[in-house]
């Protein structure tokens, strides 16, 4: 199943191969989420094709839930990226399923000279550090510092088979007992970011696994549809979605550092950008940020107040 928006421009290539290359008996299911170009038109046009248009956009977790009920008899469910053009069979993904701990198998995302998109196709899960050295605009500085190779996988080989933390959404089959185990995708992440990476998260916190298979190949363009979204737009999503995914899973002191780096780098960039653009519109866009990161800081805060005083009174009540 294939989520789409705006992807009219690469939506028939990655159509016509996965039909090439995959014969999933219930057909291939593409959600649309709102395109107001031609994907909808587009991906009618391709027989075989089964297309739920979206009125709205409820984010790419949506569209994938949406996607996997539409299947309900498949056991493993194909999620492919639209800009995402097979140039194999899934076989070598669907041989991971022998073992029944397995809930996902991913394949490699390559260039088109079928490089693997290094820092991309694998991570490992972030921590509080390789986030805050994000938004502060440090990774992309100094790209070889440790906490951004080990984060960014880019000291694995990746043509070997291999155990995963954290594979792009991108191209991923999913075996259905384990997506509807943990809740499926989580749907507070929207429009994009941080939902693949908190699925994964969840689905090995619930004693799955999840392989890498290299021998299953894409082409993948990469960020085609969040082009469609301004510069603003993407900054407030991405933090957003950072800090969501931050308080759900790091503890108070992670919670924290990310927030304040969330904060100092949306004010770095907004200043930046008002000055390279003459206009005061990004600094309205850092106000933003800074506001979902203070917001993000009190609920943590507050949480950890209540957790505080919950334990002092089970505490008394035993002793009483």
């Amino acid at each position: 199943m294939i989520v789409s928006h705006q992807s009219a421009g690469c939506l028939r290539a990655c159509l016509e191969a996965c039909l090439l290359h995959v014969s999933p008996s219930e057909g291939v299911v593409v959600v649309d989420n709102s395109s107001t170009d031609d994907s909808v038109r587009v991906a009618s046009s391709v027989p075989g094709v089964t297309v739920l248009p979206n009125p709205d956009n409820p984010g790419f977790a949506a569209g994938v839930n949406q996607g996997i009920r539409a299947l309900p008899s498949a056991e493993l469910v194909l999620v492919l990226n639209p800009d995402a053009v097979l140039q194999t069979g899934i076989t070598p993904l669907v041989r991971c399923f022998d073992d029944p701990l397995t809930a996902i198998a991913a394949g490699a995302l390559c260039d088109q000279n079928r490089q693997p998109q290094r820092g991309f196709t694998l991570r490992r899960f972030p921590t509080p550090a390789a986030l805050a050295l994000e938004t502060l605009t440090i990774n992309r500085a100094w790209p070889g510092n440790s906490v951004n190779r080990r984060w960014r996988c880019l000291d694995l080989d990746l043509t070997r088979s291999q155990d995963a933390e954290q594979p792009a959404g991108a191209f991923l089959l999913i075996r259905r007992e384990a997506w509807k185990a943990v809740g499926g995708f989580d749907e507070g992440f929207r429009p994009v970011w941080f939902e693949d990476v908190d699925f994964c998260l969840r689905v090995t916190q619930s004693g799955f696994r999840i392989r890498y298979e290299p021998l299953a190949l894409a082409v993948h363009e990469g960020g085609h549809s969040i082009r469609s979204v301004d510069w603003g737009e993407r900054q407030v999503y991405w933090n957003e979605n950072l800090l969501r995914y931050s308080g759900l899973h790091f503890s108070l002191p992670g919670k924290l550092i990310t927030a304040l780096s969330v904060a100092a780098g949306g004010a770095v960039r907004g200043v930046v950008e008002a000055l390279r653009r003459g206009s005061p519109g990004p600094l309205r866009v850092a106000g933003l940020i800074l506001r979902a990161a203070v917001t993000a800081i009190a609920v943590a805060v507050r949480s950890a107040i209540g957790r505080n005083l919950k334990g002092t009174r089970e505490e008394n009540s035993e002793r009483g």
